[in-house]
C-alpha cells in the first residue's frame, strides 16, 4: 500500500424507533456502536473513524472511545428515510471540503456487534486484489431460497417457483444476502457512481454464525444470545 487515505465512517442515526437509543443501548455490557468503533481500531488501517450523528448524546458516548465527530449530521439527512448512500456521500464531500481526501472508505454499521477486524481487513485486501468499486459483508442463507414459499390471500401455501418443487438442495445454487456489517469502496468511483451496490462489487462471505440482523427487540434478544454462546465458545 502506498501511502492511500483511509476512512471508516459509522453512521448513528439518534431517532430510532423500535429500539429507542438503538446505536448507544447497552449490548452485553457496552454501547452497541462500541464493538464496530472497536473492530475499527484494532485493524490498524484508517487514519481517521468518523461517527456521523444527528445526536449530541450519541457525540458524546463515541467521543469517549476516541472516534471523530466532525459536525452534527443535518436534519435533512436523519429522518425515517434516508438511506446510508447519501449519508456517505455528505461525509465524503465535508471531509474534501475541509481538506483530506481519502482513496478508500469502509462504511461500518453501528448495530453490528458481530463484526471482526480480520474480516474488514479482508474486505480491504478483496477490494485492492480484485480492482473492484465495492467489497461488501455476505452471507449464505441457511435455506435454498429457491424453494420459499408463501401464503397466499387464500390462506393456502404456494411455492414462489414451483418449478423447484422437487429440485433436489444439492441442485440448487447457493444463494447469499448481505450481511449487514460493512462496505468498503473506492471514494473516487463512489462519489461518481452514488452506488453502495455496484455492478463491480465483490463479496467478503462471513459465517452464518456471525451475521444477525437487528430490528427488532426479539432480533436484539437472539443477538445478545448469540454473543453470549460465541464468548463462552472463546472461554474453551
Amino acid at each position: 500500500m502506498i501511502n492511500n487515505k483511509i476512512i471508516a465512517i459509522i453512521p448513528a442515526r439518534g431517532g430510532s424507533k423500535r429500539i429507542p437509543n438503538k446505536n448507544i443501548k447497552s449490548f452485553a455490557g457496552q454501547p452497541i456502536i462500541s464493538y464496530s468503533i472497536k473492530a475499527a481500531q484494532e485493524t490498524n488501517l484508517f487514519d481517521r473513524i468518523i461517527v456521523s450523528t444527528d445526536s449530541e448524546e450519541i457525540a458524546e458516548v463515541v467521543k469517549s472511545y476516541g472516534v471523530d465527530v466532525p459536525f452534527i449530521r443535518p436534519a435533512e439527512l436523519a429522518d425515517d428515510f434516508t438511506g446510508t448512500v447519501p449519508v456517505l456521500l455528505h461525509v465524503l464531500n465535508w471531509l474534501n471540503k475541509h481538506g483530506f481526501s481519502p482513496d478508500y472508505y469502509c462504511c461500518i454499521y453501528a448495530t453490528a456487534p458481530f463484526v471482526q477486524p480480520e474480516f474488514i481487513r479482508k474486505g480491504f485486501d478483496v477490494l485492492k486484489k480484485k480492482k473492484a468499486t465495492v467489497a461488501f459483508s455476505v452471507t449464505t442463507f441457511p435455506y435454498p431460497i429457491f424453494r420459499a414459499l408463501k401464503i397466499g390471500d387464500d390462506d393456502r401455501v404456494k411455492m414462489f417457483w414451483p418449478e423447484h418443487e422437487n429440485s433436489r438442495s444439492n441442485d440448487l445454487p447457493e444463494a447469499y444476502h448481505d450481511a449487514g456489517q460493512f462496505y468498503w469502496g473506492n471514494t473516487k468511483r463512489f462519489l461518481t457512481e452514488k452506488k453502495l451496490f455496484s455492478s463491480d462489487s465483490v463479496p467478503v462471505i462471513l459465517p452464518r454464525y456471525l451475521v444477525q440482523d437487528i430490528d427488532t427487540p426479539e432480533d436484539w434478544e437472539t443477538s445478545e444470545k448469540m454473543y453470549s454462546v460465541l464468548q463462552m465458545d472463546k472461554i474453551k
